[in-house]
C-alpha cells in the first residue's frame, strides 16, 4: 500500500514539475514593435500592453496581437458615372492605421484589422467615390484630378472619423473612361490644337503685314523725303540761275562796251557769211 502511494506521490509531483516547466518555457510571450497585445482571461480583456516581455498563465490566458502600423487596401476598378453620365472604372488606393489608444476598441468591435477594414474602408471607400465622382463631369475629372483627390480624401475621412481608423491619404491611381468617350477626346483635344495653330498662322500672318505696311511706310516716307530733297535742289539751283541771269543782263544794261566787247571775244576772225540785206556793215551774230 505505502508502495503504491509512494508511486501516485512521484507521478503527481512529475505532472507538477513538467507543468512549472512548460508554464517556464510557454507562458512568455512579445510584443513586436509597430503592434499591441490585448491579454485576455477566460474572454474578457485583462490588460493591453506595448512592445516587450509578458508572462500570461497557460490554458488560461490568451494573446491577442493589433497591428498599429499603416495598412493599405486597393480598389481595382470601381465602377462610378460622371455627372454627365459618362461610365468610369477608377482605380483607388488607402492607407490606414489604428491608433494605439483604440486597440482595445478595435478588438470589442471588429477583432482585428481586417474586420475592421472590411465594416470601414471597404464599404465606405466605393461609395464616397462614386459620390465625389458624381458631382464631376468627365472632362473635369481629368483636368481637375488634383482637386477629384483631395475632395474625395476629405468625403472619406469625414465618413470614417466616427470608427477608430486614421485614413493618412487616398490615392486616385487611375480612370478609365469607355474607348468612345476617350476617342471623342482626342478629337476634342485634335480640334482644340488645330484651332489654335490656326490661331497662331494667322497672328504670325497679321504681324508679318504690319511689319510689311510698316516697312511700305518707311520706303514711301524716305522716297517722299528724296523727291523733296531734289525738288528743292531744282527750285534753289533755278533761283540761283535766275538771279545770275539777271545780275547779268543788269550789268550789261549799265556797260554797253561790255557788249562790245562780249562780241569781240566771240569773233573767231573769219569774216561773216550773212549780210543783211541793204546794209554795208557786216553783222556778227553775237550768239556763236
Amino acid at each position: 500500500m505505502k508502495k503504491e502511494f509512494s508511486l501516485i506521490l512521484k507521478i503527481g509531483m512529475g505532472i507538477v514539475a513538467l507543468m512549472v516547466i512548460y508554464n517556464l518555457f510557454t507562458g512568455w510571450y512579445t510584443v513586436d514593435a509597430g503592434e499591441k497585445a490585448i491579454q485576455l482571461r477566460n474572454g474578457a480583456i485583462s490588460r493591453t500592453v506595448d512592445a516587450g516581455l509578458y508572462y500570461k498563465m497557460p490554458f488560461i490566458d490568451t494573446v491577442k496581437y493589433i497591428s498599429t502600423r499603416t495598412h493599405n487596401r486597393t480598389f481595382e476598378r470601381l465602377s462610378t458615372y460622371s455627372k454627365d453620365q459618362q461610365p468610369a472604372l477608377i482605380k483607388a488606393s488607402v492607407t490606414f492605421k489604428v491608433p494605439s489608444n483604440e486597440v482595445e476598441n478595435v478588438y470589442l468591435n471588429f477583432k482585428d484589422i481586417e474586420g475592421l477594414a472590411a465594416n470601414t474602408i471597404e464599404r465606405q471607400v466605393p461609395n464616397q467615390i462614386e459620390n465625389v465622382f458624381g458631382h464631376y463631369s468627365a472632362i473635369e475629372a481629368v483636368q481637375k484630378r488634383a482637386q477629384f483627390t483631395k475632395d474625395v480624401n476629405e468625403a472619406i475621412k469625414l465618413a470614417l472619423e466616427q470608427y477608430p481608423i486614421i485614413v493618412e491619404s487616398v490615392q486616385i491611381e487611375d480612370i478609365d473612361f469607355s474607348r468612345a468617350y476617350e476617342q471623342s477626346v482626342e478629337d476634342r483635344m485634335r480640334a482644340e490644337v488645330e484651332v489654335q495653330t490656326q490661331k497662331q498662322n494667322l497672328e504670325k500672318e497679321k504681324i508679318n503685314a504690319e511689319i510689311a505696311i510698316t516697312k511700305a511706310k518707311a520706303i514711301a516716307d524716305s522716297t517722299l523725303a528724296q523727291a523733296k530733297a531734289e525738288a528743292e535742289a531744282v527750285i534753289l539751283k533755278g533761283e540761283a540761275e535766275a538771279k545770275a541771269i539777271i545780275a547779268k543782263t543788269e550789268a550789261l544794261k549799265a556797260n554797253s562796251a561790255l557788249i562790245e566787247l562780249t562780241k569781240a571775244e566771240r569773233w573767231d576772225g573769219r569774216l561773216p557769211q550773212t549780210m543783211l540785206p541793204n546794209s554795208t556793215l557786216p553783222f556778227v551774230d553775237a550768239k556763236k
